[in-house]
């Protein structure tokens, strides 16, 4: 990702005209005008990871008498947007902001401007680069979480040689990076080993994962695992695979935990995905700014929320869940 300064003659309203802020639900749990106002401002308002975070922000902040004001960019990768965003919520008095940044550096000043303000800023799911522009980050070990799911392709593969073929996200996010890196290391490979065969840039996006995919299997016809970045992708891939008659050829991983990526997974669509807990990241962060505003305690550092590996092809010596327990658990 890079970092996109907006011109100074921008305005929050010229923002809305053009549809690069999104404003999602503002509620309030209470009309006293002294209940701490809590920003949050994710991604997109659509994607159902993000829904289910400000679902679960909502609630944390209902039940501690909290005021929650939700903005959401009005893309993936809607930088503009989410600074126009963070403008905004510093000009309504929050006393925190929660944000999932499109791009780990293309907000950084427009947070600093906030924290020099004396909002604290708290980064949910996606890390910024650096982490310390933030006062803390509550996300996934998105790298821990690409280990589990390389060491699951790894282990499924066996004795059978891997070529690979790698389903990226968006080039410079934290997240694609960490996910990436994680599977490469659970397979025990680099980025430069052979047994790459295939790699392409898909924005999380499934469509977009079909069409790389259908290209890739032209070039690469020998493919048998498969590297997502996410389960829509890892659905857009099956589309190609399925059509191109691999479908019992190529092992599938993934990461998210969405129900419709665990139900995929129970579908024998996707062969593993790693589930994430969104609503644990929302409710810490919440809870984390009400503290602030009653003792002026900062929240520091990264704090992991947590994943597993969901399967219904366990691995020996591969910590895992059924989609059993997938279900039950599965956010979206």
């Amino acid at each position: 990702m890079f970092n996109h300064r907006r011109k100074s003659a921008l305005t929050i309203g010229t923002a809305l005209m053009a549809g690069s802020l999104v404003f999602g639900l503002t509620a309030c749990s209470s009309s006293d005008s002294d209940s701490v106002k809590v920003g949050l401002i994710t991604k997109t308002d659509s994607n159902p990871y993000f829904v289910k975070l400000r679902e679960a922000a909502q609630a944390q902040a209902d039940s501690s008498g909290a005021e929650l004001v939700a903005l959401a960019g009005a893309f993936d990768g809607d930088n503009e947007g989410q600074v126009a965003a963070i403008e905004n919520l510093v000009g309504q008095g929050v006393k925190g902001i929660l944000i999932t940044p499109n791009s780990s550096t293309g907000v950084l000043d427009a947070i600093k401007k906030a924290r020099d303000a004396g909002v604290v800023v708290i980064a949910l799911d996606t890390a910024t680069d650096p982490e310390d522009a933030v006062d803390a980050t509550f996300a996934t070990d998105n790298k821990a979480a690409g280990v589990s799911q390389g060491e699951w392709v790894k282990g499924t593969l066996g004795t059978t040689a891997p070529q690979v073929i790698m389903l990226d996200g968006t080039a410079g996010g934290t997240v694609d990076t960490f996910r990436h890196d994680g599977f490469l290391e659970g397979m025990g490979l680099t980025d430069s080993s052979p047994e790459i065969v295939g790699q392409e840039n898909t924005n999380g996006d499934q469509t977009k994962a079909q069409t790389a995919m259908e290209n890739l299997l032209q070039r690469a016809p020998g493919v048998n695992a498969l590297y997502t970045i996410n389960e829509p992708a890892a659905a857009g891939a099956y589309q190609a695979i399925q059509s191109a008659g691999r479908a019992d050829q190529i092992t599938i991983g993934s990461i998210d935990g969405s129900c419709t990526g665990i139900e995929n997974v129970k579908a024998g669509i996707i062969g593993a995905t790693v589930l994430q807990f969104p609503a644990k990241m929302a409710e810490q962060g919440v809870d984390a700014v009400v503290k602030f505003a009653e003792d002026g305690t900062k929240p520091s550092g990264f704090n992991d929320t947590g994943s597993q590996l969901v399967t219904d092809q366990p691995v020996d010596g591969i910590d895992s869940q059924d989609t059993a327990w997938g279900e039950e658990n599965c956010w979206g």
